[in-house]
């Protein structure tokens, strides 16, 4: 257990520029704290303390932001950055050297039973406030762009973006070459463009009806 709780101070070292000192570290960092607190939370769980198991967890949130299920499962070197409005399921389990930013949800899709949050694999990083939902697979080495909601299965080595979320690159090669970081997928905007195809093809149909009247 100790040397579960410095390999997450390290790991604060390893991602973010802005650590000075071990101190700064343990007393200021909000996301390290909510980690913290779930190691205990979950230690409670698993010997079906539920209801202390669960104090523990919504303290951690109230103190941090941070709402982590004491069921959930967290491997080694996790590191929360920021970590305000971060939402992790009960079923959700996260493999090793994972890394999350603020407004990150690991969440279900519904009331389902069972398996219903994701499994996260070794060394996945989440941008900020994207939204993983369902009981789906995110595989090693992946990483989710800012702002995706990613409802399937991503292969490990894959880089996904956009809403709904796609693998734009995989093992290190685009799937989607001619995509920037500017043009993101954008369903509503798409919808929109086949709204606006859609009236002009019955513009057209309309001036076709009024010049056979005329010509009549």
């Amino acid at each position: 257990m100790f040397k579960m709780l410095k390999e997450d101070i390290e790991v604060v070292f390893d991602q973010d520029p802005a650590a000075r000192s071990y101190l700064e570290v343990i007393l200021t960092y909000s996301g390290l704290h909510a980690v913290w607190a779930h190691r205990i939370a979950h230690a409670f769980y698993k010997r079906k303390f539920y209801f202390i198991a669960r104090l523990i967890s919504q303290i951690s949130r109230f103190f941090t932001g941070i709402e982590i299920h004491p069921g959930a499962k967290i491997g080694r070197r996790f590191f929360i950055d920021h970590g305000m409005g971060v939402v992790i399921g009960e079923t959700c389990e996260i493999g090793d050297n994972v890394t999350v930013y603020q407004g990150v949800t690991l969440g279900g899709t519904g009331k389902e039973k069972g398996k219903r949050h994701p499994t996260i694999k070794d060394n996945v990083l989440i941008a900020t406030g994207a939204k993983v939902l369902g009981s789906i697979t995110i595989g090693e080495n992946s990483k989710i762009g800012a702002g995706s909601v990613v409802l399937h299965d991503v292969p490990e080595n894959s880089t996904v973006v956009g809403i709904p979320g796609r693998v734009v690159v995989r093992n290190g090669v685009k799937v989607q070459k001619d995509l920037n970081h500017r043009d993101l997928p954008d369903p509503i905007a798409d919808r929109f463009k086949e709204l606006e195809g859609e009236i002009k093809r019955l513009k057209e149909e309309l001036e076709k009806i009024k010049e056979k009247e005329i010509v009549q």
